[in-house]
């Protein structure tokens, strides 16, 4: 089961999107990664119920990765149990069901409570496909799905305040945003541990045993190419080819079908290429990176030689997070590291690892060159002194990450 933080860190930017669903008939679903703080943002919204006059008598909560909990696996029995601790209770219930997906027929269930009670239904799930079979079909146009990430810049520094770090970014860009990791004190070892049993039980009991995949070495080697080359645009093709001159045979649509799979598990996020001037989607290659830069620094190594592509990954993640449609961008054969859009609201957003000579500030200012309209554009980067130009803002990555302007 996800573990229970010590102190519980708030996470406004969700539970700001989820309350406005509270009490409606709807089920709130919460995806995300395992281990990226799903429960604990039930423990937030039960927190939230509570300051607005809401008893914890009123809540039901069941985490199906609790072994205690194994006979509730079965739908026979999950919900005649549902239905009595309902019947117990004074007002309206509100049912958390942690880890959905363990449950047999758990679509079924969740159809039942929400056609025959007047239950407030949360649940949560490690699979972004967790709607896409009969929960869908039974609970159409009657749920809402937000994804859980791990812990971005803000949220990491907020845990950190109750420890000693000398240099929060520095931790953050090695260590990641699990919220385990981030509100306890660690040692490189441990963490690392920590972070590599989460991978492997990604792989093992999300996608290995989901899509019963019998080749676990190529699924492991397909991951760690693409995290070495975090930043890089890459194409089924071309990892098939790479593979190839590795002497391991595998065809390209293996390739894809395994990108898939860990996409669906959230262990890795895919961002598609579009043609700001043509306006079209470009289907050639995407970059895809890790959706904790944590867990990837533990698969490949701790080095910070590859930092421009960890720096991708933590702004990427961050656009992300705060509810962007994040896509890379091509105008002219000029690559734009990152567009956001967010409804009407658009940013370009380029990030480098230090503007040290004019090349490089050439290479990134003037990727911005041909476009002609007036959303904002901003290159990120590490550098001590900022140097805006021609109506470019230059932020440091730190700043940026905590900034509430954007």
């Amino acid at each position: 089961m996800e573990e229970a933080n010590a102190t519980l860190v708030d996470r406004p930017r969700y539970i700001e999107r989820i309350m406005p669903f509270v009490d409606k008939d709807i089920i709130k679903v919460l995806t995300g990664l395992r281990r990226s703080g799903k429960s604990d943002m039930l423990r937030l919204i039960q927190r939230r119920l509570i300051m607005n006059g809401r008893k914890s008598e009123q809540f039901i909560t069941l985490n199906f990765e609790d072994y205690t909990l194994i006979e509730y696996h079965d739908p026979d029995r999950l919900y005649p149990y549902l239905i009595d601790r309902i019947s117990h209770i004074n007002g309206k219930p509100y049912i958390f069901l942690d880890e959905i997906q363990e449950v047999r027929d758990f679509e079924k269930v969740v159809n039942s409570l929400h056609a025959t009670t007047n239950a407030d239904v949360y649940i949560t799930g490690s699979n972004s496909t967790l709607l896409s079979g009969e929960l869908a079909t039974y609970l159409a146009g009657r749920y809402v799905q937000f994804e859980v990430y791990p812990f971005g810049y803000e949220e990491f520094k907020t845990a950190r305040q109750q420890h000693d770090a000398d240099d929060a970014f520095s931790t953050f860009l090695i260590d990641g945003g699990m919220p385990f990791i981030a509100t306890r004190t660690w040692d490189a070892e441990s963490r690392r541990t920590y972070l590599t049993d989460i991978y492997r039980s990604v792989v093992l009991k999300d996608i290995i045993r989901r899509h019963h995949i019998r080749d676990v070495a190529l699924l492991e080697r397909i991951v760690l190419f693409v995290m070495q080359n975090t930043g890089s645009l890459l194409s089924a093709n071309a990892i098939a080819s790479y593979l190839k001159s590795e002497r391991i045979d595998v065809g390209v649509q293996t390739v894809i079908n395994y990108l898939e799979y860990c996409r669906e598990s959230f262990l890795l996020a895919r961002f598609n290429r579009t043609d700001l001037i043509g306006k079209q989607l470009l289907k050639t290659a995407q970059k895809y990176y890790a959706s904790d830069h944590g867990l990837r620094n533990a698969i490949v190594g701790d080095s910070t030689t590859q930092i421009q592509g960890l720096l991708e990954n933590i702004v990427a993640m961050e656009g992300v997070r705060r509810g962007y449609n994040v896509t890379v961008g091509s105008a002219n054969g000029k690559e734009i590291d990152f567009v956001f859009d967010k409804g009407n609201a658009r940013q370009y957003i380029q990030v480098t690892y230090m503007m040290n000579d004019a090349v490089t500030a050439e290479r990134e200012f003037g990727a911005f060159r041909t476009i002609t309209d007036n959303y904002p554009k901003t290159v990120v980067s590490m550098d001590p002194i900022l140097q805006p130009r021609d109506g470019i803002a230059h932020r440091h990555i730190e700043e940026f990450l905590l900034a509430q302007d954007w």
